[in-house]
């Protein structure tokens, strides 16, 4: 099955619902994780190929100023969207577009310091859909495991989470 990159949302909306979570009141990590690599497996039309890294995603976490400055992780899945007219023009490039699912949580001092990490997220992962994508996963959950800041993050309940999907700068 693929799915047209517009309709991203709405498909890691529909898998977030599966697993009874509406996308705004998420209050397990491990299913949300679980549901991010659901939907990382859904081939995309429209965006560049695998080996033009048209397809990557991330986990990120800190305090922004969009989320008044509460702790916060994030799945993201970027998207190198190819659907434009002017595709043979010398400076041509893809339009980047970010589904995330964002996960907010309240003041704990075992995050306190998570800003101070020197890391702000994991690096963007451009594997194929299938075992390069399953390994990924994997090895980006043991990177976070490997700071407590953030092991104990993704063990505590968001306090409320949110769905986007935007472009990207």
């Amino acid at each position: 099955m693929s799915i047209s990159w517009r309709s991203s949302l709405d498909v890691f909306a529909r898998i977030l619902r599966q697993r009874a979570f509406e996308s705004d009141s998420v209050r397990d990590v491990d299913a949300a994780w679980d549901a991010f690599g659901e939907f990382l497996q859904i081939e995309v039309e429209g965006i560049e190929r695998p080996e033009n890294d048209g397809d990557g995603f991330i986990v990120e976490w800190g305090r922004w100023g969009w989320n008044d400055d509460q702790p916060a992780l994030s799945f993201g899945r970027l998207l190198a969207v190819n659907e434009a007219d002017d595709r043979d023009a010398p400076a041509w490039q893809p339009e980047y577009w970010k589904v995330e699912l964002q996960l907010i949580f309240g003041e704990d001092p075992a995050w306190a310091d998570v800003d101070s990490l020197g890391h702000q997220d994991t690096g963007f992962d451009y594997d194929e859909i299938g075992a390069p994508k399953i390994a990924a996963l994997g090895e980006m959950r043991r990177f976070i495991e490997s700071y407590p800041q953030l092991a104990a993050m993704w063990r505590a309940e968001p306090t409320h989470s949110g769905l986007t999907l935007e472009q990207a700068g």
